[in-house]
C-alpha cells in the first residue's frame, strides 16, 4: 500500500494582516480588489478580484518600527514572505502604479534568463506582493533591470 498524498487543488484564499482597513482597502482597489463580505463576527473583511482571486483582510495588525519583520531586519525569521500574481501586462501595472501614485519597491526586473518580469510593491502595511507578466511594450523608460545571481 501506497503513502496516502493530499491532492491540493488550488489556492482558496490569501489571508493578510493589516492595520487600517481603509488604508488596505484603497491600495487592493488599486490592484482591482472589490469588497465582497465584511465579517461580522471577526475581524476580516473578504475582497476579491475579477478572476475570483480572494484576499481575507485580517484586521488586526500593529504598526511594527522595524518594517516587515519577515523581510527588513537583519535576523530573518520564517515565514510566508511574499504572493506573486501572474499579471497580463507589466507595462499596465506600471502605468497604473504611476496614476496612484504607488512606487514599486523593486523592479521591472528579469530574474536570470527567464521570459518573464516582475514588479515588487508593498501594501501600506508592507506586506510584499510581487505582480508577474510578460515585458511586451516595456521601453527603457520603464527601467527594465536585469537580475543575474
Amino acid at each position: 500500500m501506497s503513502d496516502p498524498q493530499i491532492n491540493i487543488k488550488y489556492v482558496d484564499h490569501l489571508g493578510i494582516r493589516v492595520t487600517d482597513p481603509k488604508r488596505a482597502m484603497a491600495f487592493y482597489e488599486v490592484l482591482g480588489f472589490k469588497l465582497e463580505h465584511e465579517v461580522d463576527f471577526d475581524a476580516v473583511i473578504i475582497i476579491k478580484n475579477p478572476a475570483g482571486v480572494e484576499i481575507n483582510l485580517i484586521v488586526n495588525g500593529v504598526e511594527n518600527p522595524d518594517g516587515n519583520i519577515l523581510m527588513d531586519v537583519p535576523v530573518k525569521h520564517t515565514g510566508h514572505t511574499h504572493i506573486a500574481w501572474h499579471v497580463s501586462s507589466i507595462k499596465d501595472v506600471l502605468t497604473t502604479f504611476k496614476v496612484h501614485g504607488i512606487t514599486p519597491s523593486q523592479g521591472p526586473v528579469r530574474f536570470g534568463d527567464s521570459e518573464e518580469v516582475s514588479v515588487f510593491v508593498r501594501d501600506p502595511d508592507l506586506n510584499v506582493i510581487e505582480l508577474r507578466g510578460t515585458d511586451a511594450g516595456l521601453t527603457e523608460e520603464d527601467g527594465l533591470e536585469a537580475y543575474v545571481p
